[in-house]
């Protein structure tokens, strides 16, 4: 199956594990700590090239663990988006869920839909069934399928717990691949 990508198209996108190096058994707390993974920015200029929207999506469990502040979270995003703005990739918004599972429930936190609703009424035009979810756990996967968007896994593993549209290694192999029609 191949798709035929589009500026109708909205690209949503996990962070950590996607755009950013997964710190294990810890979280990205400051700008020192964050770390591009390799080919990110190549991928994001082809993909804002082809995608209409560019949307982040990301679950930031630490703040509500008390382990950074939204501040800081603030401090990692402008960092992050000043580099993708040098380099002319243009994100549309950035939505993060602060909470800790374990201590409250919310509607934000993937695979609930909530940071998904919030895009769609920012960005009227969104239309879910021409989006797609980029994301390395199943709780991405599952998000992707709860709004009805096309799914992609990253990992460097076989998972057979999780279901997605299509597995990549990374976002390199995405824009490598003829998935998205291009």
């Amino acid at each position: 199956m191949s798709l035929k990508v589009d500026k109708t198209w909205t690209l949503f996108l996990d962070r950590d594990g996607v755009i950013n190096k997964k710190i294990e058994k810890d979280y990205v707390r400051t700008i020192e700590q964050f770390e591009l993974i390799d080919g990110v920015l190549e991928a994001l200029k082809r993909l804002s090239q082809v995608f209409g929207r560019i949307i982040i999506v990301t679950n930031q469990r630490g703040i509500g663990r008390g382990l950074m502040t939204e501040e800081d979270l603030h401090h990692i995003h402008n960092h992050m988006l000043s580099i993708f703005k040098e380099n002319n990739i243009k994100i549309d918004a950035i939505y993060y869920c602060p909470h800790d599972y374990e201590k409250e429930k919310c509607n934000c936190r993937k695979p609930n839909i909530g940071m998904g609703l919030k895009a769609k009424e920012d960005f009227k035009d969104i239309d879910f069934s021409k989006s797609i979810m980029v994301g390395d756990s199943k709780e991405d996967m599952e998000f992707a399928s709860n709004l009805g968007m096309y799914s992609i896994l990253i990992s460097s593993t076989n998972r057979l717990d999780v279901k997605a549209h299509r597995v990549c290694k990374n976002l390199i192999e995405l824009i490598e691949g003829k998935f998205l029609g291009f």
